[in-house]
């Protein structure tokens, strides 16, 4: 190791001015060596704390202005020389003012001692580097004995350090899916002073086994074994009477071990106590072991290799770019709220996370067969003029679902179903009877619960004739394949199929089968398509499926499943953010490939379902003030079943005796909806939607502004 002098720092601690200080002085200019000169023992101290010296010389000749060893321990009272030696003076000088004297000294307290202790400094960086690392790191004798493994390793393995440390490496368990001579290999290489690298299949605490890209470098310490040596921080020279003492532990106890008090790895990584830190860095770790390289782990390379020849400004930069990506979830915001706005906090509480602070048994209904009692109709044709009248103009933005809902005895879905999936051959590409679309469509409503003021089969139509709407724009269908506009009607239909009526975290909370069922993990969206295969497959009659080839069957089966299990809020900013950054930036800059890709396609399509179930405020002003209600209505009546069965209250704020609708919509709008629909406009083209969301954004904002809490204001 090579010590660049200049930086060398002594401090002299001399009462007064004499030719022994002026002779060290003269030395530390010549050696280059920087140089302080402290008079009295305060403001040595304070000169200390403020540069932290290589050296320090004390002068012990006059002791009537102080005392070297009350200077470094104050509770010493012995008179010997042996409280000095512990004091942790340990190397002795005799006074003589010769110049080239001192220098000589300073020299071999450089080239000796003092190299010694920056080497020792550097030792205190390979830990923290040991610490920090990513990597799981496992250190040993040359006899194969444990000597330390590193946090990464801890938590890859799943072993505690006290398990290991001692152990011969032959005691801890190894996977059977390495050749039987790779350790021979190994050790060969280890001999030989050679590093090894290649493959290796390790067994972890619980028996898995993990494949690792592993490298082995022989370190050669004392004695030829790896040794820790501990952490010493600086250089004291003590001159007294005759003689001066040589110390790398004079600092108080507050600085003794500054690997240990200045820099807590913990607190200087991702890596902290709680469990998501803790998965981040495994997760990391793991991806960093694979040998085939994913997406992520190419681009934290190639800005590693970046960082080498970047001026500081930019390595940091990327440093911080690093620590971004090491993340799990990439294009999810932090979802800090504004706590002056609990209507958006109870929105994000409500429908993006999941609280699990109570259970209580809360049954769903079982599904429906085909209902015996509904009047088919023979064909399209055959659709009762009232209906078929208020379905004239479904093709348009401004179609009212509400009037097709009252036409129907609440049975929109059936009916717009049979409509749109004839305008867009659904029949003809299924190979499908119209009799099985028909009662597909009637045995799908049947499972709706029309008791539920919002999610119920108006809602399903609704999406589906929005899905239908954004199919016909011409960007749109650039970017999808028939088959894909078939899962999305189908998707749009079953997306909501036998909904309760509350949220994913009421169901947790209240210890649902369905929770349970589903590991409180997208609880509604994974009932959903599971319920619609189930109803759909379970009877010939209704089976739309029956007739398409095994794998179109399975290619649409997962185009749907994807669909449904994206409407799920948990992930929407995920889905918003990937459509922006793959889709929108390169449309921006004129990359047409971008429609043709598949993983583009399935963007499009989690988008396209996502806008058309939220699509309420971009809808004409009184549809947009009735579905508000719908929904307001739906959280009062689980806050007042939270309230009634002891559940945590998961959105307070949609009480229904205080609540403003028009705050809660507002909230909606900016924290959801916005920057979904710029999003989808800039790719589809709606400018009669963002005017709908203008205005309607315009209404609520004129309630609110009046303090009103009510849907609409008072009569005149």
């Amino acid at each position: 190791m090579c010590l660049p002098v200049s930086l060398l720092q002594v401090l002299l601690v001399f009462a007064k001015e004499d030719s022994q200080s002026n002779g060290f002085c003269w030395a530390c200019e010549k050696a280059n060596f920087r140089c302080s000169m402290a008079r009295t023992p305060e403001s040595a101290l304070e000169c200390f704390l403020e540069k932290h010296h290589d050296l320090v010389i004390i002068d012990h000749r006059h002791s009537r202005h102080f005392d070297a060893e009350a200077l470094c321990r104050p509770d010493r009272e012995e008179a010997s020389v042996m409280p000095l030696i512990n004091a942790g003076f340990n190397r002795r000088y005799v006074e003589n003012a010769n110049m080239m004297a001192c220098y000589n000294e300073l020299l071999q307290l450089e080239h000796g001692e003092v190299r010694a202790q920056f080497k020792l400094r550097a030792g205190n960086a390979i830990f923290t580097a040991l610490e920090q690392s990513q990597e799981a790191i496992e250190i040993t004798s040359e006899d194969q004995v444990i000597q330390y493994v590193n946090p990464a390793y801890e938590s890859i393995m799943g072993y505690q350090q006290g398990e290991l440390i001692g152990k011969e490496i032959i005691e801890v368990p190894k996977s059977e899916k390495n050749k039987p001579d790779l350790l021979e290999t190994i050790n060969s290489c280890i001999r030989k002073g050679k590093e090894w690298q290649g493959i290796y299949y390790a067994k972890k605490k619980n028996g898995d086994s993990i494949q690792q890209n592993v490298k082995i470098t022989p370190v050669i310490g004392q004695g030829g074994s790896v040794i820790f040596l501990p952490h010493l921080n600086f250089v004291c020279l003590h001159l007294l009477m005759k003689g001066v003492f040589f110390s790398p532990d004079i600092q108080s106890s507050k600085h003794k071990d500054r690997r240990k008090g200045s820099l807590d790895v913990r607190s200087t990584t991702s890596r902290g106590s709680d469990g998501d830190s803790q998965r981040r860095h495994s997760s990391m770790a793991r991806i960093h072991s694979m040998t085939i390289e994913a997406p992520i782990t190419k681009v934290i390379n190639i800005i590693n290799a970046a960082q080498e020849s970047s001026p500081m400004p930019v390595a940091e930069a990327l440093d911080r770019v690093l620590e971004i990506l090491r993340t799990t979830e990439l294009y999810s915001p932090q979802l800090g709220t504004k706590d002056e706005d609990p209507h958006t906090n109870d929105l994000v509480g409500g429908l993006m996370t999941v609280s699990r602070r109570s259970f209580k048994k809360f049954e769903t209904t079982q599904p429906h067969h085909l209902p015996s009692h509904l009047t088919t109709p023979l064909s399209l044709s055959d659709i009762p003029p009232r209906i078929a009248q208020t379905m004239e103009n479904e093709d348009s933005w401004d179609f009212d679902i509400f009037n097709l809902e009252a036409a129907t005895l609440k049975r929109p879905l059936t009916y717009l179903g049979l409509k749109i999936f004839s305008r867009f051959g659904v029949c003809e590409f299924l190979n499908c009877p119209e009799a099985t679309l028909r009662s597909w469509l009637q045995v799908i409503e049947a499972n709706y619960h029309s008791s539920n003021s919002y999610h119920n089969s108006t809602h399903a139509a609704d999406v589906l004739h929005a899905t239908a709407y954004f199919l016909c724009k011409e960007r749109v269908k650039q970017s999808l394949d028939p088959i894909d506009e078939v899962a999305a009607l189908i998707a749009a239909t079953v997306h909501d199929v036998d909904h309760p009526g509350r949220t994913n975290s009421f169901l947790c909370n209240a210890g649902s089968e369905l929770a349970i069922l589903y590991n409180d993990t997208a609880v509604l969206e994974s009932h959903h398509a599971a319920l619609a295969f189930q109803i759909t497959t379970r009877d010939d009659k209704c089976n739309i499926f029956k007739n398409i080839e095994r794998n179109e069957y399975r290619t649409l089966r997962q185009a749907i499943i994807d669909m449904v299990l994206a409407t799920e809020m948990t992930k929407h900013f995920e889905h918003v953010n990937k459509f922006v950054n793959s889709i929108n930036k390169p449309l921006a800059e004129s990359v047409k490939s971008v429609l043709t890709s598949p993983e583009n396609r399935i963007l499009v399509k989690r988008m396209l379902i996502k806008c058309a179930d939220i699509s309420n405020p971009c809808r004409p002003q009184e549809l947009c003030i009735e579905w508000a209600g719908r929904i307001s209505e739906e959280y009062f009546a689980q806050t007042d079943e939270e309230k009634r069965q002891g559940l945590p209250v998961v959105m307070p704020v949609f009480d229904r005796n205080t609540c403003s609708i028009p705050k809660s919509q507002i909230s909606f709008i900016d924290y959801f909806i916005t920057d979904m629909f710029d999003a989808w406009d800039a790719f589809a083209d709606l400018p009669n939607l963002m005017q709908h969301l203008d205005n309607n954004f315009k209404y609520w904002k004129g309630l609110d502004e009046r303090k009103l809490h009510s849907l609409r204001p008072p009569p005149e």
